[in-house]
C-alpha cells in the first residue's frame, strides 16, 4: 500500500499556516441602558419623597427644637422670638415642681419594664421554642397587644379600671358604694395601674424578640449539654443564655427607649395629672397646651433627647466595632 502524500504529521499539522495572522472583528456595543427616563422618574420620586419628609419632619425638626429650648417664644408669629440663653433650663432644673416627679417616674417606668414584662415575656419565648402543640395561636395571642394601638389599649384598660362596672373591683367586691377603688384617679394607685398595662403590651414584644434570637442558637449546643448530663435549667443557665447575649442587647435598648417615649397611655388614662408625670406629657403640655411656651416645651424635649442620645449612641459604637472585628 502507498502512502497518501496529502497526509500531514502532527507535528506539521500544529505549526501554523505562515502569512498574516487573521484579524479578529470586534463587534461594537452600544451602552445599553437598565432604565429608562419614566423608570428613573419613578424611581426618583419613590425615594426622593421619602426622603424630603423625613428630612423636614425629624431632622429639621430636632435642630428647631434644639435651636427653640434657648429661647422664649409663644408661638404667635417668628418675631416675637427671644433668646434667653440658659434660662430655661435653670427654671427647669430649680423651679418646676413636676419635672423630678417626671424624670423619676420615667425611671420608674423602665425598672419596671425590665424586672417584670421582659422575664417573663423571656419565659413565654423559651416555652414556645419547644414546639408545643398550638404555637402559632399562642404567639399570636401574646403579640396582639403589640399590633393594637396603644390608645386603644389605654381605652381598653380603662374599662377594666372603672370604679363601677370595671372587670377587676367587680372581682374583689369593690364597686359597690363606699368601697370604690378608683385605680386612674388615686396618685398612690394610677401610675402602677398604668404601668400594668404597659406590661401586658411589652411582654408580647419580648417574647417575639427572644424568641427570635432562640431559632437562631444552635441545635448542636443543646444536644452537646444534654449529653455532658446537664438538665433543661442547667442547658438554658450555661448555655443558652449566654448566646442571647446580642438579643439582650437589643432587649435593654428597646426597653429603654419604650419607658423614655411613654406617653399614649397616660396621656389617654388622666392625661398625665395626679401622680402619672412624664417628661413627655410636660412637653406636651408646654408646648400645646393652653399657656403654649414653646422654647420651655423645647427644653425639656432637649433634656429627653440627651437622655437618650446618652444610652443609643454606646450601643452603635459597641455595634459597629463588632462589625469591624467579624
Amino acid at each position: 500500500m502507498t502512502t497518501d502524500t496529502n497526509m500531514k504529521s502532527p507535528e506539521a499539522a500544529a505549526v501554523p499556516p505562515s502569512g498574516p495572522a487573521p484579524v479578529s472583528k470586534r463587534v461594537p456595543r452600544g451602552h445599553k441602558r437598565l432604565l429608562t427616563r419614566r423608570d428613573r422618574i419613578t424611581l426618583g420620586f419613590m425615594a426622593g419623597v421619602p426622603t424630603i419628609l423625613h428630612v423636614a419632619l425629624v431632622w429639621v425638626t430636632a435642630l428647631a427644637s434644639i435651636a427653640l429650648a434657648f429661647t422664649s417664644w409663644d408661638g404667635i408669629g417668628f418675631g416675637s422670638i427671644k433668646w434667653v440663653g440658659l434660662d430655661n433650663f435653670r427654671q427647669l432644673f430649680t423651679d418646676n415642681p413636676q419635672f423630678w416627679p417626671a424624670v423619676e417616674h420615667n425611671i420608674i417606668w423602665f425598672v419596671v419594664l425590665i424586672l417584670i414584662p421582659t422575664p417573663f415575656g423571656l419565659f413565654l419565648a423559651v416555652q414556645l421554642d419547644k414546639n408545643i402543640r398550638f404555637s402559632r395561636v399562642y404567639q399570636t395571642a401574646f403579640f396582639l397587644p403589640v399590633v393594637v394601638s396603644l390608645a386603644v389599649t389605654g381605652f381598653v384598660w380603662q374599662l377594666v379600671y372603672n370604679p363601677d362596672t370595671g372587670l377587676i373591683n367587680s372581682l374583689i367586691g369593690a364597686n359597690k358604694p363606699g368601697h370604690y377603688i378608683d385605680w386612674i384617679g388615686d396618685p398612690k394607685l394610677n401610675l402602677w395601674a398604668v404601668l400594668i398595662a404597659a406590661s401586658w403590651r411589652h411582654t408580647g414584644y419580648m417574647m417575639i424578640l427572644y424568641l427570635a434570637g432562640l431559632k437562631g442558637v444552635d441545635p448542636s449546643l443543646r444536644e452537646a449539654s444534654s449529653l455532658d448530663g446537664a438538665n433543661e435549667w442547667q442547658t438554658f443557665k450555661n448555655v443558652i443564655f449566654p448566646t442571647l447575649r446580642p438579643t439582650n442587647t437589643v432587649v435593654l435598648v428597646v426597653t429603654i427607649i419604650e419607658a423614655l417615649r411613654a406617653f399614649d397611655l397616660v396621656f389617654v388614662f388622666n392625661k398625665g395629672a395626679q401622680g402619672t408625670e412624664l417628661l413627655s406629657i410636660l412637653i406636651t403640655n408646654n408646648i400645646i397646651g393652653e399657656s403654649s411656651r414653646i422654647g420651655y416645651g423645647s427644653a425639656i424635649a432637649v433634656v429627653l433627647l440627651v437622655i437618650s442620645l446618652a444610652v443609643i449612641i454606646p450601643y452603635l459604637i459597641s455595634t459597629f466595632r463588632k462589625e469591624r472585628s467579624a
